[in-house]
């Protein structure tokens, strides 16, 4: 029944005849560098990230996502870069994405700096046909694997911050792919995906921080996507928090500064739909480890 069930609600969320949404990430605000290459380099230190998401758990053939990343500004140059790896699994499919971003900053004031970044793509795209139950076994673009399909792709985005906000635009992939083409109908389709990101940090007491963050996310052929969180950070160690995904699910998070460097995080969501019945939420874990030079080492870490 799940495993009938997920299949429904892949036709019904997923439109995979006509748009392909980019892997979701509940804790999208410290994972920016895969939805904007402006971000690159803009903490100021080598910053080493990596998360594990796992969705509708108990569903066979849910989601799994696995992203890796590593970004770092230049030395002595306005250049930031960053390379970047995403895993994305669902049923008989599955896509690396391997990444490579560029980004350049003008300082606009005291406080505010103005970036610009492009992204080049490489998407490796796998589709195992014995997961398949084809209502027509003759058809033949569902008998032939599909393995290490290789696709390019650009992006670019603007990220306009300062250490107490943020916004950034960007599209990630500007180019439109299909997969398992026959000219009449497409399985597969991935369409331009547009990303529109904020968040301020707003100190309520010495001690203890608040910032809320917004993330939109609109592509052709599928609902609007909008997040809306809320996290507290307590001594600039441990972070407290909670989200809403629009008609889809609610999010709880937490967070700990183990070291200067490392901060762990995880995540929470229930769904909020009717396939809240079939699955038992979602979890999403990440790591990241920033390395800072010893003159430049912050005190107290920045909030995003």
């Amino acid at each position: 029944m799940r495993t009938k069930f997920l299949l429904i609600a892949l036709m019904f969320t997923g439109f995979v005849a006509l748009a392909q949404q980019d892997a979701q990430y509940t804790q999208y605000m410290y994972n920016t560098i895969n939805v904007n290459p402006a971000y690159a380099g803009s903490r100021g230190a080598m910053s080493i990230f990596g998360l594990h998401r796992t969705q509708w758990v108990g569903l066979d053939g849910a989601p799994t996502t696995n992203a890796f990343s590593v970004n770092t500004p230049i030395n002595n140059s306005n250049l930031g870069i960053g390379l970047s790896f995403v895993n994305d699994k669902i049923g008989p499919t599955s896509e690396n994405a391997i990444s490579a971003d560029v980004s350049y900053t003008v300082k606009t004031s005291e406080t505010f700096k103005l970036s610009f970044g492009v992204k080049g793509t490489a998407n490796l795209f796998n589709l195992d046909v014995s997961k398949l139950t084809p209502a027509d076994g003759s058809d033949e673009l569902l008998l032939t694997n599909i393995d290490n399909q290789f696709t390019p792709n650009i992006g670019a985005g603007v990220y306009f911050h300062s250490d107490k906000m943020y916004v950034g635009l960007s599209v990630p992939n500007f180019f439109e792919t299909k997969r398992y083409n026959d000219n009449d109908v497409a399985l597969n389709a991935e369409r331009m995906n547009f990303y529109l990101i904020a968040g301020y940090v707003f100190d309520l007491t010495y001690n203890l921080k608040f910032k809320p963050a917004l993330l939109t996310k609109a592509v052709e052929g599928a609902p609007l996507q909008v997040d809306v969180s809320a996290n507290f950070l307590y001594n600039d160690k441990f972070m407290l928090g909670a989200a809403w995904r629009w008609d889809a699910a609610v999010s709880a998070m937490a967070g700990f500064q183990i070291t200067d460097g490392l901060f762990i995080g995880y995540g929470y969501d229930h769904e909020t739909t009717r396939l809240r019945r079939f699955n038992s939420g979602s979890h999403e874990i990440f790591l990241r480890f920033e390395l800072f030079k010893k003159h430049s080492k912050i005190v107290s870490p920045r909030f995003f």
